[in-house]
């Protein structure tokens, strides 16, 4: 038995069935046993892809959107007083093993100097492992901290004009799991217990289920939705996206991931939700089987984290396929190609598999906030 199975079984000793998110919680995330906590998860030799696995192009191109932001706004005058500009902040949540961060640091520190010397680069990672390994990724750079969660930036130089920004990091936040009970037209949490043998789902008693909101549905959608109908919510990406925008006093918050919009999720070709276990370059359906060595992931629900942004008073400037943010940051670079590098034919190659429908292009979504 796996240490990740002891831990979910004295668990579900301890208090009974389990929500999921607990449960991705754990073979995801325990500390030292978790899926995050092994090295080769992504690329050829591990479980999926990323956009960074296709190459240094992907960070490139958002080094240089960053750099024009900061360049737009560095030196803007923070008070009346016109007191000295405080340092650019580049805030990054997920970096795994430190290979974007390594990748937009290069091209800052090559082609935007000035940037580079008065930024600051964080990352956000409560994992003591992680750490290691980004910081055995970034050793040649002096300018990059880390912080255990966000609430340690928001009384370090809160005037600076910062970017907060994450790549396929809300998707794999813990979600619940949902479903619809059609006769009593109403919503319960999927647990999961332990059946002697393995993991199994059950229905979570109505007082042991979590204090979460279940998406409302449209007039007459109650009537014809299929009975255990599953889907999702995950709260735990709100309350991060709503953390980051009260971190802005000046700047901007760019979420790249798989997401959807609230309507998209509750139609029929999704009847059993977007949750996917990734093994060994194949997707599956059974969430409950190989826990810690194979990854959870969720589609984002984007229009709650839009509505998150808002209601603390962000501006939306974009929510766009990746294909088009990219082309539009690539657009400019072609327009000046000695600040940008050459496009030879492995930038090219790589340009196609970020932005082509059939592969990292449209599953990809850009959510870009602003205050």
């Amino acid at each position: 038995m796996s240490a990740i199975v002891s831990i979910m079984r004295k668990e579900i000793e301890r208090i009974g069935a389990i929500s999921f998110a607990k449960f991705m919680e754990l073979a995801l995330y325990a500390p030292g046993e978790g899926y995050y906590e092994r090295r080769q998860t992504i690329g050829a030799r591990g479980d999926f892809y990323t956009s960074v696995s296709v190459g240094s192009l992907f960070g490139e191109l958002l080094a240089f959107q960053f750099a024009r932001w900061f360049s737009e706004n560095w030196d803007a005058p923070v008070s009346s007083l016109e007191l000295p500009a405080p340092p650019l902040q580049l805030i990054e949540a997920g970096a795994h093993d430190g290979r974007l961060a390594c990748d937009i640091l290069n091209w800052i520190r090559e082609f935007s100097p000035e940037i580079f010397s008065k930024l600051e680069y964080w990352i956000v990672e409560p994992s003591e492992r992680r750490r290691a390994w980004q910081a055995a990724s970034l050793a040649g750079f002096q300018n990059v901290k880390w912080a255990d969660d966000l609430s340690v930036l928001s009384g370090n130089n809160a005037g600076a004009y910062r970017i907060i920004f994450s790549n396929e990091l809300l998707d794999a936040m813990p979600a619940h799991r949902i479903g619809w009970d059609k006769m009593s037209k109403s919503w319960f949490e999927w647990g999961v217990y332990w059946n002697g043998e393995g993991f199994g789902w059950t229905r979570l008693p109505n007082d042991q289920r979590s204090e979460i909101s279940f998406p409302s549905l449209v007039p007459g959608l109650s009537d014809v939705l299929f009975d255990q109908f599953s889907t999702e919510v995950c709260p735990a990406a709100s309350r991060w996206w709503s953390d980051a925008a009260k971190l802005l006093c000046r700047g901007k918050i760019v979420g790249v991931d798989y997401g959807l919009l609230a309507e998209e999720f509750l139609v029929p070709e999704r009847r059993s939700g977007t949750l996917r276990a990734f093994f060994r370059h194949h997707a599956s359906s059974d969430l409950l089987a190989r826990p810690g060595e194979q990854d959870l992931t969720a589609q984002v629900n984007f229009s709650e984290l839009k509505i998150a942004g808002e209601n603390l008073s962000l501006n939306t400037e974009a929510l766009i396929a990746q294909a088009s943010f990219l082309t539009e940051i690539s657009r400019l670079t072609w327009r000046n190609p000695d600040g940008f590098g050459d496009w030879d034919a492995n930038r090219r190659r790589q340009f196609q598999t970020l932005t082509h429908p059939e592969h990292l292009g449209r599953p990809f979504r850009v959510l870009i906030q602003s205050r």
